[in-house]
């Protein structure tokens, strides 16, 4: 239990991961698929964020008076956040557009009556 005290970013972040991908996969509505697929990217993001940080060092800036790499922080896992920051901002931008183009063609949300109404244009 103590570890867990410890680890509390990483524990949170698996929580919210697990919670993301339960409604990615439990959910037919496409806007709760997106909500889901969101909150797993948040999760990975904080679990980086939570495994970048190391308690009594600084953000990788150059100062005076620190000049040894041992007084900064990792900047790469800041850098992966910031740039899947801005690739999840796009794919989610893509999947709410793909979503509204789908709902104005079958309009519905619920993924298998779409799926029902595509089969049926098929045939």
């Amino acid at each position: 239990m103590g570890n867990l005290l410890a680890n509390y970013e990483e524990a949170a972040a698996i929580i919210l991961f697990g919670i993301g991908f339960t409604t990615l996969l439990l959910h037919r509505n496409l806007i709760k698929k997106v909500i889901g697929f969101s909150m797993m990217d948040s999760a990975i993001y904080l679990f980086l964020a939570a495994k970048g940080y190391i308690a009594g060092r600084r953000a990788p800036i150059a100062a005076a008076g620190a000049l040894s790499a041992a007084d900064y922080i990792n900047p790469i896992p800041a850098g992966l956040v910031l740039t899947g920051i801005v690739v999840s901002v796009s794919v989610t931008a893509l999947m709410l557009a793909l979503t509204v183009r789908l709902y104005r063609r079958y309009h519905t949300l619920d993924i298998d009556e779409i799926t029902r109404q595509a089969r049926r244009e098929e045939d």
